[in-house]
């Protein structure tokens, strides 16, 4: 990737790892890792979406965590709005929570059922300092008509709420503090389809009203297509692709992208699409296989893609690829 310390990127991770260590025997030794994110590059910059796909278990929403601190990273760094926040202590940090937050994949236990969708908008303002109940009532207020809600719906509980309604509480929940970045993990990804266009819709014109920047983290192509700007493309740990939204969705040159496109359902039921079906399973991220990872599913792969590693490369001016053979006949 490119050199990421340049200041007009909100965000920079660079190298990014984090493992999960498995322990055995009586002293409870760690005999084995799992490599979650394995060596991750990504940047951001001020008023961008960018969205993050890939199978389950690839490790986005590790990495999306690992960000925020959420997850301690194993290794690596990570940049926001040029400082290097894993240097921080706690004090530090919970300062810097009111510029980073996140909204969370399911709308429902997300939310603590106890409390007031009152309470559970206004605590953030609670936390870092807002301590008059007035001036905080007042601003729950205009948070919650902001995403479509009303002030009736403060003293309500969330299992008084559709799926569709809850979301919306937490990204009242979200931009409570007036954040630069928000993580939206799985955002819709639990709502009905209509539902999905109304908070996506709702997200990006929060995102035009704020200035907001977001990091999207989805496994529905068609909904990263929708809302981002950039698409980066994980497998096991890697990333294997980075490009322009419009970029990658008209020319795709690493197999694994190509062939999550093409499992991606289409509205024309008309549209002739080679569908690309991948063999095996996707290997244990405890001991990927040596050279590129997606060499045991890959239709093209080759002896060198067994023994050596790809790096991402620039394939054509902002487009990444992680593939020997990107951008050549045949892939």
């Amino acid at each position: 990737m490119p050199d990421t310390a340049k200041k007009s990127h909100l965000l920079d991770a660079r190298n990014l790892v984090k493992y999960y260590p498995i322990r055995g025997g009586i002293m409870l030794k760690e005999v084995a890792a799992v490599k979650a994110v394995d060596g991750v590059s990504l940047h951001i910059k001020p008023g961008e979406t960018l969205g993050l796909v890939g199978e389950s278990g690839c490790g986005k929403t590790t990495f999306g965590r690992a960000v925020l601190r959420l997850e301690e990273p194993t290794a690596g760094e990570v940049y926001f709005e040029g400082e290097n926040i894993l240097t921080y202590d706690k004090k530090q940090m919970r300062s810097l929570r009111r510029e980073m937050q996140i909204i969370f994949q399911d709308p429902f236990s997300s939310l603590n059922p106890r409390k007031t969708v009152g309470h559970i908008v206004g605590e953030p303002l609670l936390v870092h300092g807002l301590q008059n109940r007035k001036e905080r009532a007042e601003k729950v207020v205009e948070l919650l008509r902001t995403v479509g809600l009303s002030r009736e719906h403060m003293r309500r509980y969330p299992h008084m709420f559709s799926g569709g309604q809850r979301q919306r509480i937490g990204v009242a929940r979200a931009l409570a503090l007036n954040p630069k970045l928000i993580v939206c993990d799985e955002a819709v990804s639990a709502l009905d389809v209509s539902i999905q266009a109304q908070v996506l819709n709702l997200l990006k014109d929060l995102q035009d009203e704020f200035g907001l920047t977001y990091l999207f983290i989805s496994h529905d192509l068609h909904v990263v297509e929708h809302i981002s700007d950039r698409v980066a493309v994980m497998y096991l740990g890697k990333l294997v692709e980075v490009a322009s939204s419009l970029e990658l969705y008209k020319k795709s040159l690493h197999p694994y992208t190509q062939a999550l496109l093409s499992a991606s359902p289409m509205p024309d039921p008309n549209l002739d699409r080679h569908r690309i079906i991948l063999k095996g399973d996707v290997p244990s991220p405890i001991d990927p296989p040596p050279g590129c990872r997606f060499h045991t599913r890959c239709l093209y792969a080759k002896d060198v893609c067994h023994t050596n590693e790809p790096e991402l490369r620039e394939i054509t001016p902002g487009h990444w690829a992680a593939c020997h053979f990107a951008g050549q006949v045949g892939v």
